[in-house]
């Protein structure tokens, strides 16, 4: 069914209500979130939208709640924003708060009620719900809605013309909103100017000032509010954000009126907290200044003046102390007479500033007692400081006397200088001066231990600290002077020695560089290129090895010149350093000299072999191009030859290229020949050859480019000669068609067409004539070709025709179009005549016939004329309709086709579909819009010449004209899409631009080339650097690319997104992927960067290896010694330079290692390489080493070849010597036989070196067997040699003999006879020497004379067996008597030698004994002091250190105990001897003996006092910590710090509860010290008493400590206590003033039902307050009775808290009373004027209601009635009769209480409503007589009218014709009640 009109309007209206509603939430609600949302920094825009992610959700609901929600799921999709707002809808249920119909998604779908509904549940819950108001009369509480309401209109209460009872059409004039501002803040309204009518003004003064004043969110505009239905919730959100802030600043209103009774009773405590601080001031003042007094540390340096500031400091103790103590005491009671007085007034316990309290004070008692303790102890540290002091300078001059003596006699033996000339002997220096240094280094402890005292004593303070630093000073500077001789003799001993190293460097440098000269002279210069460039490489080598030994020259030549010009010390003479730089120098100079020269002519002949190379290099290239000249053809079509022409331009660029390298090498040639250098036949000719080939090869290029060009004209002759002859085919199908048209109009159609195709026809001929011309320009051979000149006269020919039949086909058009329009005309004039010969038939009859047909027949004519102008516009206008017919037809078509043409695809290929469609279709438009201009002019035309019909001509072209526009739409629509195709084409474009870039690239990057070469890898490293930027560039590209996704998320572009999404996802994997391969590559590039390097240091490390290799294969053993020994010291020249190299080789190894390790790509190659390095260097090393064995070895048999040979010649000398007789026979027989004795001496002492040769040999066929033939053979011959020269020798001195044996053996008696005679002489002299060193020198010469008696002897046997062969008598008796005499005085002196050498020994003996003992008693000596000493240490460090000393000397007596029994038990031998040496031996042993049982009974006595000292200082120390420990915890006890507030004393009851805890687990330290007093007691220590009154010290300190910590513990509880007491009364009091502050309030109400709710309130207050504030105040007495029992310090204040509390409350509870009489009166005086009001509303009721009484009595009819209504009323009014009588008595009542202008009011309104009673009471009464009159009129009137129809009847039955049948039957009744009605 269909809604009627005015039904459909109300819906309508209903909707754009909601709509508004809607709209107006949507922004309140929005700024309301954003309100919330700025203080965790978010915002929204748009309500419905911003909520959909639940995110925003969530932080709201996180804001109003202040709780933690669930993290929100980040994600733009569906699942993950219905998760967040389930989270969100979660939290709100978890809050119990109830969502009907409200689920996930509908807020993620946006729906806008939903969101609305969602947003002010939230609202209600967070905003409105928590609000509760009571009511006036305090009987209910209202919460939300009903509570807001409540306040606005008690806030708003008294305000003219504001009267809120809603939240939508009370709001609307802005008057509330100013209300509520002005109640709070009437500072900031006016609100007495603000009128009703101007709302506007008046919403947007409240907004305005709300936001810019009172910082509230303006949540709404004037016009949300001033409208006929303003948005209830809306109102709500807005009001409750008043609410909350006015309810917030009420609160802190009430905190501002409790200051003022503390001010009032300030000023009186003020002057005695003055006098107090004071006081305190001045008590802190001498604190700090005897502290500063007594902290001062300086004491007397002497025992007297620290004795008199110890008498001084008793001084201060025992008097000046006490009275400051006493002033002290009375502070501390001023201060509690300064509490107790605050306190009786009420007011905060005084808490004096920072650095006065009590505690302060205390604390500062505390640093002075702390500072007289530290005072007392300095004056008894100093007094034992001053005894250590003077042991100390004891020790210390002894100590220094003995290490002057030492210092002496080292620096005499340091001050020698006796270094040698050579290195050696240097070295030997150098070695024994260390020595030297390490002893003297040695003994600086023992000075170390000099200084030490002395700095020791010197800090003490010692007062003889002068003479003390003068000895330190002295032998510190005589050990620096020892010192400075040493270093100074090590730097002139090292001067000398880098010196020598020097000049031994210079003699290798030398030797070296003569070797390479020899190298360098060589006339070797190679014989190809690899060999001269290997060369080069060996010469760079070798110059590099000069360059490093250039440097090393230069460094060698440096050194030694640094000792030419230092100063002073000069190790050898400077003019001597110098010719020695100048000859290295010199030699170096020559040896580079020819370095550069021998480098040059390498240089040249590595240019003449580089030339050769590049001529034959040259020759081979144009070889290869003119044979590929020759192979090519000149292509088969134009594709080919285009392709050709491609490659013979590469070609043409590298012959430019190959010329200019080409004339670089003849240019090399021409200066090679120039310079006229080695080598240079033939260079000439070659020139000559390679200039003919290029030539011939530049002419071939020249004639293949001809051909070329011949080729690509001929081929595009051909090509344009085919096209032509396709179009003019076309073409002439087209002017040959039959078809002329079936009617004008097609034929002219067809003519237009044709018009067109001769226009083209037409142009053609110049391409017809261009195609002539550009055969007449081929090439001859291709010109005559019989298909070139076919194909132009086919070309030609078909031209003609094709011109010809056009020519034809347009006149037989014109012919058709002439033929179709004279039958268009002639089957006109037929109708016509027709037409008029039915005329002219007709009119035959009439007269004047002929004149009227002539007459008419021209009429006829120019009617036909007309007819035909008439039907040439009739054919203009259906030619103009056709037209119009057509071209909407067409319109029509292309509006389908762009129907058809739009986009419905999904792929990229429907999108560039339509781009093309559209563009063909652009230009269809475009020859259709001319035609419709044409149209339209011929309509306008037609509609001019046809006005009749111009609406049928008008109405077509209007058809046209809408299907243009429609179609302009259209296109204008796919023009859009084109427009988004554009965009998407040219990202495509783009897109495909980019990805064929990136394929590119990635194959770039893909790249498997690896470089062969260090240039090659870096070339590649800068292309891929360069590849890195190419990609930095195009990554903005990739970036706009990626950012298509706007394109995409747009709605109204129907995009391909799948196969973009798909594109892009390819895009970026590409980019990933290339980005990916570009980091592979570099790395691998890298890799093969590094090694490439690698592979320089190895070809270096390889050319190092090649020398070595060289050098090795190129040795042979030398022939002699001397070039043995220069060949090893060559070799091992060889094998520094290696070991230099092989630094070198093991980085290149380590460097293999490394990339191995590291994976790089070649490390098999690097393996393979840094294996065959390795393997080659230990070759090398092996090789050089085996050289140097063979060397050796060499050495070793050259110089045993060597010796044989000297011994050979020597022996063959010899030889020559034992058999020449030619000078014996002149000389005596006696001189030739002392020569032949000499002569066999000598032999005899050369056989040691035949014997050395020989093991020489043997050693060598041992360890070389190799060697044995040849060392045996030259063994043999040596050893045949000596035996043939011991033979003959022999042989000659048997000759000798036998000539003259007999005087021979007298000479030889006679000469031993003398020999003897000697020796006995030297024996007559007795001398046993004095001491030890001259009995030394006796035996030694003993020793002499024994050896040379074992050689007499000898001798003599000899002689004697020379005797017995004598053969004469004579002269046998002659040998026989010498004889005699010789052994007679040889046996003579065997008895005197041994009784010499025995007395001798003794002497020795004595003498040693007797200097053992000296100096084991000066050991004893030494070492007796130490063991003697009384020194036991004053602390448990200095006792450790003395029983480490006792140890050490222990266990030194313990080693040298068998030393000194043994030199005793030596002695004791001696001793046993009766002689003057063995008194003094046997003195000394018993010295020895005596002073060694001393030593070691002193050290067993020291150690046993020692360990007994030490258990005392043990006990001392450990007692002495405790002391300290338990003092630092008194200290701390004694602290009266009881905290500055409850905090602060818990914290230190518990450390206090830690500490006493700390304090009994420290009882086992005691017990564990008294059992070492106990143990040290019964051992008898010495110092037992003292050791027992420290002990019963600690344990009283201990005892004391103990009940100090109960002592504080105590205080700190009572003092926590207090603090406790202290809250909770201030607590109590606050809670107490707050409750004072409300039941003070004078508010009484404004009406009754204020009054009401006030009283509610109140009531509800005082129950509450009287049951809570009982049970505290009940809680506090009862702790302060507890505190007071337990005997609390501060008893007497918290006895005046206590009656501070209670008097507080006693004070509240009257106030209370007080306060609910004073309600209860207002109450009922409230009360009074409402009943007045009400009373009076009554009787004005009444008062209206009469009226309404009266106005029945005119339309009521019946009395019942009104006297019923009457008797009601009447009733109602006696109802308040009871009501006036009772306010009368409330007014008697209330006059009786309230006076003035209440009791006026209570008056005025008492009689204002008696006034109004009684005008009530005279009103009814008026009113009654008003219906009682009414009543009797109405009862009057009824009588009539019954009486008048009761007479009317009477007359009806009189006047009837009925006569009564009988007196009976005559009916009385009327009769009778007229007699009863009528008197």
């Amino acid at each position: 069914e269909q809604r009627p009109p005015v039904a459909n309007r109300c819906v309508f209206v209903r909707k754009i209500s909601i709509f508004k509603t809607d709209a107006v939430q949507k922004k309140t609600f929005t700024k309301w979130v954003n309100s919330h949302l700025a203080r965790v920094s978010c915002r929204i825009s748009d309500l419905y939208n911003d909520l959909r992610d639940g995110y925003m959700l969530i932080r709201l609901l996180e804001v109003l709640s202040g709780e933690l929600l669930p993290r929100p799921t980040r994600g733009r999709m569906r699942i993950h924003c219905l998760e967040n707002v389930d989270k969100a809808l979660q939290f709100l249920k978890e809050q119990r708060v109830h969502l009907e119909n409200v689920g996930s998604h509908d807020i993620v779908d946006g729906n806008h009620r939903l969101t609305l509904g969602l947003i002010w549940t939230i609202i209600l819950r967070f905003q409105i719900q928590v609000i509760k108001i009571e009511t006036e009369d305090n009987r209910e509480t209202r919460s939300a809605k009903d509570a807001l309401l409540l306040w606005c209109q008690m806030k708003t209460a008294g305000y003219p013309e504001v009267n809120i009872h809603n939240f939508t059409t009370c709001w609307r004039d802005g008057l509330a909103f100013n209300a509520l501002i002005h109640r709070h803040r009437p500072d900031l309204i006016e609100f007495h100017k603000l009128t009703r009518s101007n709302a506007t003004h008046n919403l947007q003064q409240a907004f305005n000032i709300a936001e810019q004043s009172l910082g509230l969110t303006k949540l709404l505009d004037p016009e949300d509010v001033n409208t006929e239905n303003p948005d209830e919730k809306s109102i709500i959100t807005y009001v409750v954000s008043y609410y909350h802030y006015f309810s917030k600043m009420k609160a802190l209103i009430v905190e501002g009126k409790r200051i003022g009774k503390v001010l009032d009773n300030a000023i009186e405590a003020e002057k005695i907290i003055r006098r107090y601080e004071a006081l305190a001031s001045d008590l802190l003042e001498w604190i700090e200044r005897t502290i500063s007094i007594i902290s001062n540390q300086k004491f007397a340096n002497s025992l007297s003046g620290v004795q008199q500031q110890l008498q001084a400091f008793t001084t201060y103790c025992t008097i000046e102390k006490p009275i400051k103590f006493q002033e002290k005491g009375n502070l501390e009671v001023l201060l509690f007479t300064i509490q107790s007085k605050l306190r009786a007034n009420n007011q905060k316990p005084y808490m004096p500033h920072d650095g006065k309290l009590i505690s302060d004070i205390n604390k500062a008692w505390e640093r002075l007692e702390k500072a007289e303790h530290e005072r007392g102890v300095a004056l008894r540290k100093e007094l034992i400081r001053q005894e250590k002091l003077e042991l100390l300078a004891q020790r210390f001059d002894h100590k220094t006397t003995m290490r002057q003596a030492w210092l002496n006699e080292n620096q005499r033996l340091v001050s020698q200088d006796n270094f040698g000339y050579d290195l050696p002997a240097v070295e030997a220096a150098m070695k024994k001066h260390e020595a030297i240094e390490a002893d003297i280094m040695s003994y600086e402890e023992r000075i170390s231990v000099v200084v030490e005292l002395a700095t020791e004593m010197e800090s003490e303070g010692y007062y003889d600290i002068r003479r003390i630093l003068a000895r330190k000073e002295n032998i510190f500077g005589q050990w620096s002077l020892l010192k400075e001789l040493v270093v100074g003799r090590k730097t002139r001993l090292e001067k000398n020695l880098a010196l020598q190293k020097t000049f031994q460097e210079m003699v290798y440098m030398i030797d070296w560089m003569e070797e390479m000269q020899v190298k360098l002279l060589s006339k070797d210069y190679g014989k190809h290129l690899l060999e001269v460039e290997d060369m080069l490489q060996k010469q760079s080598l070798q110059e590099a090895d000069i360059s490093i030994q250039a440097d090393r020259v230069q460094i060698l030549n440096t050194a030694a010149l640094k000792f030419t010009t230092i100063e002073g010390y000069q190790p050898c003479d400077p003019q001597v350093i110098c010719n020695r730089v100048n000859h290295v120098n010199t030699c170096l100079e020559e040896l580079k000299q020819l370095a550069a020269k021998r480098h040059s002519e390498l240089e040249d002949s590595r240019e003449l072999w580089a030339f050769f190379q590049e001529v034959e290099e040259s020759e081979n290239w144009i070889r290869e191009k003119t044979s590929i000249l020759a192979t090519q053809s000149c292509g088969k079509d134009l594709s080919s030859v285009l392709r050709l022409l491609q490659k013979h331009k590469t070609l043409a660029g590298e012959l430019l290229a190959r010329r200019a390298l080409l004339q670089q090498t003849m240019k090399k040639g021409k200066q090679i020949l120039t310079q006229k250098s080695f080598g240079t036949a033939g260079i000439q000719e070659r020139l000559m050859e390679v200039k003919a080939e290029w030539k011939r090869l530049e002419d071939q290029v020249t004639q293949r480019l001809c051909n070329l060009q011949e080729a690509l004209d001929f081929f595009q002759f051909s090509t344009e000669t085919d096209d032509l002859l396709a179009w003019l085919q076309d073409a002439y199908r087209l002017v040959s068609s039959e078809d002329f048209g079936h009617d004008e109009y097609s034929t002219q159609s067809l003519l237009k067409k044709h018009r067109g195709v001769r226009e083209s026809i037409d142009k053609h001929r110049v391409q017809v004539v261009g195609l002539r011309k550009h055969m007449v320009a081929l090439p001859l051979h291709y010109r005559e070709l019989d298909e070139v000149r076919a194909r132009m006269a086919e070309t030609e020919q078909l031209y003609t025709e094709v011109a010809e039949v056009g020519v034809l086909r347009q006149q037989w058009l014109h012919d058709a179009l002439a033929v179709y329009r004279m039958f268009s005309e002639v089957n006109a004039c037929e109708v016509m005549l027709l037409k008029k010969r039915v005329l002219v038939f007709k009119s035959k009859n009439q007269p004047n016939c002929f004149l009227f047909a002539h007459h008419r027949w021209n009429r006829i004519v120019e009617l036909v004329e007309q007819k035909k102008d008439h039907l040439d516009s009739i054919l203009r206008i259906q030619n103009y309709l056709l037209e119009c017919t057509e071209i909407k037809s067409q319109i029509q078509d292309k509006r389908k086709a762009i129907d058809a043409t739009q986009y419905v695809g999904s792929d990229l290929g429907s999108v560039l579909a339509l781009q093309r469609r559209l563009s063909t279709m652009e230009g269809a438009l475009a020859v259709l819009e001319p035609k419709l201009l044409q149209l339209q002019e011929e309509v306008e035309e037609l509609a001019t010449s046809h006005p009749d019909k111009a609406i049928d001509i008008l109405v077509p072209f209007e058809g046209i004209s809408v299907e243009w526009e429609e179609l302009k739409r259209t296109l204008q629509g796919c023009e859009d899409s084109l427009t988004v195709a554009g965009r998407l084409q040219q990202f495509i474009q783009d897109l495909d631009s980019f990805l064929t870039w990136l394929v590119q690239t990635q194959t770039a990057a893909a790249s498997d080339e690896l470089p062969n070469a260090l240039e090659d890898a870096e070339r590649l490293i800068n292309q891929h650097a360069a590849l890195k930027e190419e990609i930095g560039r195009y990554e903005e590209d990739y970036e706009r690319l990626q950012a298509v996704n706007e394109l995409l998320e747009t709605d109204e572009a129907p995009l391909p997104h799948g196969a973009l999404q798909q594109w892009l996802h390819k895009l970026d994997v590409g980019w990933n992927k290339l980005l990916e391969m570009w980091e592979s590559r570099r790395e691998v590039l890298v890799q093969a960067h590094i090694f490439h390097l690698f592979l320089r240091d190895v070809k270096q490390a390889e050319a190092f290896l090649n020398n070595q290799e060289s050098a090795l294969a190129h040795v042979e053993l030398p022939t002699t010694v001397e070039t043995v020994e220069a060949a090893i010291k060559k070799h091992k020249d060889f094998t520094t330079t290696m070991e230099l190299n092989l630094h070198r080789i093991k980085a290149v190894i380590e460097a293999g290692e490394s990339l191995i390790s590291q994976n790089n790509i070649y490390s098999e190659r690097i393996r393979e390489r840094v294996d065959l390095l390795a393997n080659r260097g230990n070759q090398n090393r092996e090789h050089a080493q085996r050289w140097l064995h063979k060397l050796n070895d060499q050495w070793e048999h050259q110089r045993f070849l060597q010796d044989c040979h000297e011994i050979g010649d020597w022996v063959a000398e010899k030889m020559l010597m034992a058999r020449d007789t030619s000078r014996d026979e002149t000389q005596k027989l006696h001189k030739k036989w002392l020569k032949h004795q000499t002569f066999m001496a000598e032999l005899a002492q050369n056989k040691e070196w035949l014997d050395k040769i020989e093991k020489e040999g043997q050693r060598l066929m041992q360890e070389k067997p190799e060697m044995s033939a040849l060392v045996k053979k030259k063994m043999e011959e040596i050893r045949e040699c000596w035996q043939d020269l011991e033979s003959t020798t022999q042989a000659k001195a048997r000759q000798l003999f036998e000539a003259n044996r007999a005087d021979l053996l007298v000479q030889s008696y006679s000469n031993l006879d003398q020999r003897l005679e000697q020796l006995e002489g030297q024996l007559a002299y007795v001398d046993y020497g004095q001491d030890l060193t001259t009995v030394n020198k006796q035996l030694k010469k003993l020793q002499t004379m024994e050896c040379q008696m074992e050689e007499w002897y000898i001798e003599v046997g000899e002689l004697q067996a020379h005797a017995a062969s004598i053969p004469q008598q004579g002269q046998v008796e002659k040998v026989s008597e010498k004889q005699a005499g010789v052994e007679t005085r040889i046996v003579r002196l065997i008895e005197p030698l041994k009784e010499r050498r025995r007395i001798l020994l003794a002497s020795k003996e004595v003498h040693q004994v007797g200097r053992d003992l000296e100096d084991e008693i000066l050991w004893i000596q030494e070492h007796l002091p130490v063991a003697t000493s009384q020194e036991y240490g004053t602390s448990l460090q200095a006792v450790q250190q003395l029983m480490k000393k006792n140890q050490s000397l222990q266990r030194e007596l313990q080693g040298h105990r068998g030393r000194v029994e043994d030199v005793l038990e030596r002695a004791g031998v001696i001793a046993s001897i009766r002689s003057p040496e063995a008194d003094s031996i046997r003195a000394g042993m018993e010295q020895l003996h005596q002073l060694w049982e001393a030593l070691w009974t002193e050290t067993e006595h020291r150690q046993l006092r020692l360990d007994v000292m030490y258990q005392a200082q043990q006990y001392y120390f450990d007692a002495g910590e405790v002391e300290t420990w338990l003092s630092e915890q008194e200290l701390h006890m004694m602290n009266e710090e009881t905290g500055k507030d409850e905090a602060s004393t818990l914290q230190l009851l518990k450390k206090q509860l830690a500490l006493q805890q700390t304090i009994e687990d420290y009882a086992e330290t005691i017990g564990m010290l008294s059992q070492q007093c106990r143990q040290l007691l019964e051992l008898g220590h010495p110092d037992c008493e003292q050791i027992s009154k420290h002990q019963s010290q600690i344990d009283r300190l201990y005892v004391s400590l103990k009940d100090l910590a109960e002592e504080r513990k105590s205080r700190l509880e009572q003092q926590y206590w207090l603090y406790q007491l202290n809250r909770e009364v201030d607590e109590l009091e606050q809670w107490i003033a707050e409750r004072e502050v409300i039941a003070s309030s004078t508010e009484l109400g404004q009406d009754f039902e204020h009054v009401t709710i006030l009283q509610e309130k109140f009531t509800e207050f005082a129950s509450e307050t009287g049951s809570l504030g009982q049970e505290r105040v009940t809680a506090v007495n009862q702790m302060v009775d507890e505190l007071i029992d337990y005997g609390h310090g501060d008893a007497a204040t918290i006895a005046e808290w206590k009656d501070g509390v209670n008097e507080a409350w006693a004070d509240l509870l009257e106030l209370m009373e007080t306060r609910g009489q004073m309600l209860a009166a207002s109450h009922q005086l409230h009360k009074f004027f409402s009943d007045c009001r009400e009373v009076l509303a009554q009787i004005e009721d009444k008062q209206r209601r009469l009226p309404e009484v009266r106005a029945c009595q005119g339309g009521t009819s019946n009395t019942s009635t009104l006297q019923r209504l009457m008797q009601t009323f009447e009733h109602d009014i006696q109802l308040l009769v009871t009501q006036i009588r009772q306010l009368q008595e409330s007014a008697a009542q209330l006059r009786t209480v309230y006076a003035g202008e209440k009791a006026e009011a209570i008056a005025m309104q008492e009689h204002e409503v008696m006034q109004a009673w009684k005008e009530l009471l005279v009103s009814c009464e008026d009113c009654r007589m008003q219906i009682t009159t009414a009543t009797d009129k109405l009862r009057f009137f009824g009588m009539v009218r019954d009486q008048l129809m009761w007479m009317d009847s009477i007359i009806c039955q009189i006047g009837t014709g009925e006569k009564p049948r009988s007196a009976e039957e005559q009916p009385l009744w009327p009769l009778e009640c007229a007699i009863g009605i009528i008197p």
